[in-house]
């Protein structure tokens, strides 16, 4: 295998979201594996300011304001291809501005035939859909960003 062939692969396992794959072709035996990513929890990003010297904290104070427009995130809780709306050609479960209620669908994900409702986790409103119709998701990776109502 060619090294731009190995970078290739290597780049499309990264995307798919898979944590294993092991190739073999004509002798040659390839295994690629990686930790699935963490559920990260934003802190606001004054918290690591505070002990900054003063001049990095006031370099940093604008960027608190966009950190909190940036919203909160809804992670994808399984690898699986995302679903926006119940069936090709329908009405997106959740779209941009819509509020949602606790507990209400805002999308799907499938995995292994099986199809995955994932909730709203309070009422909140839909401020972006991150993730694309119909394309393999992560674990851990952001679907939509949310605000809190």
């Amino acid at each position: 295998m060619e090294l731009e062939e190995l970078y290739a692969l290597m780049e499309r396992f990264a995307r798919s979201g898979l944590t294993d794959l092991e190739w073999e072709r004509e002798g040659e035996k390839i295994a690629l594996r990686c930790a699935p990513a963490p559920v990260v929890v934003s802190a606001p990003a004054a918290a690591p300011a505070a002990q900054a010297a003063p001049a990095q904290a006031e370099a940093a104070a604008p960027a608190a304001p966009a950190a909190q427009e940036q919203g909160e995130t809804v992670n994808a809780p399984l690898v699986g291809t995302f679903y926006a709306a119940p069936a090709p050609g329908e009405e997106a479960f959740a779209a941009p501005g819509k509020q949602v209620k606790k507990g209400e669908t805002l999308c799907l994900i499938e995995a292994m035939k099986m199809m995955s409702e994932i909730p709203a986790p309070a009422d909140c409103v839909v401020e972006e859909v991150l993730a694309r119709d119909g394309e393999a998701v992560g674990f851990g990776e952001p679907l939509l960003r949310i605000r809190r109502v």
